[in-house]
């Protein structure tokens, strides 16, 4: 999510858009979440997951302005959650940045994890 300053979580679907947003349609976490995790180690991050606190989701974010740093964005051009398409939007509209691509699904760090982590050493170089 790239949220705007000052915007809730909870408001971030309807300002950014998204139910307009063309996307696949899953109806289960693996096929959202990890579709291009193995099987098993899919299986072992559901298990372990928690619930995510709904307590914060009205509160405006107490950003003022994105700071003034280097910043980037890296999608995955198989996220099912936030669809590519939809991030090169969002990341042009609210950053002025064109996003970075990797392949992969929403969770690189499981799936794509040399990829990942390549990226993001090349960031600091």
């Amino acid at each position: 999510m790239i949220p705007a300053p000052g915007e809730a979580p909870d408001d971030y679907w309807a300002n950014t858009r998204y139910e307009e947003e063309e996307r696949e349609e899953v109806d289960d976490e693996i096929g959202l979440f990890y579709q291009d995790v193995a099987p098993a180690l899919a299986s072992e991050a559901l298990r372990r997951g928690r619930r995510q606190s709904e307590a914060r989701m009205r509160e405006p974010s107490p950003m003022a302005a994105w700071p003034d740093v280097p910043t980037r964005v890296l999608l995955c051009r198989e996220d099912r959650l936030f669809p590519p398409a939809f991030l090169r939007r969002v990341s042009q509209e609210r950053l002025g940045i064109t996003p970075d691509e990797i392949d992969g699904g929403h969770t690189p760090a499981l799936s794509r994890l040399k990829e990942l982590a390549d990226r993001l050493e090349a960031y600091l170089a």
